[in-house]
């Protein structure tokens, strides 16, 4: 087992765990992906995918488990702007916040499948412009 599976087998909360778990298992299909986990006990467990035509960023994406509360814990998914289109508004824009660059952030702290459907086309059309970065 993997350790990002090994972290979601381990993680007891069970809606956000969810949503995290379908953005993985999402992750996992796009051709040509690689994952990157980091994890940070107490603050943040980050999942990054990188497409292997990228050249110029380390990522597409970034699904952020935020820890500070491990009974409570929550996700950030974030993309760099120029990646990707937010035709619900639902993103917040935050300046130089993405690896010094601007990115949009999706923050989730429950299970809501319209969110988790919407990120996924987001992650999918971020991996889609991967290529031109």
């Amino acid at each position: 087992m993997n350790p990002v599976e090994t972290f979601i087998q381990n993680w007891t909360e069970t809606e956000t765990r969810q949503a995290f778990s379908e953005l993985y298992e999402h992750l996992k299909t796009l051709t040509g992906t690689s994952l990157e986990f980091n994890e940070r006990p107490g603050v943040s467990y980050s999942l990054r995918p990188k497409h292997k035509s990228q050249k110029n960023r380390s990522l597409f994406a970034m699904v952020d488990v935020i820890d500070d509360d491990p009974e409570e814990r929550w996700l950030s998914v974030c993309f760099y702007g120029g990646m990707i289109t937010d035709p619900d508004g639902a993103g917040d824009l935050i300046p130089e916040g993405l690896l010094g660059e601007d990115g949009y952030c999706f923050d989730l702290s429950e299970y809501d499948t319209k969110a988790v459907s919407y990120l996924k086309e987001r992650l999918s059309e971020a991996h889609e412009n991967s290529m031109e970065y």
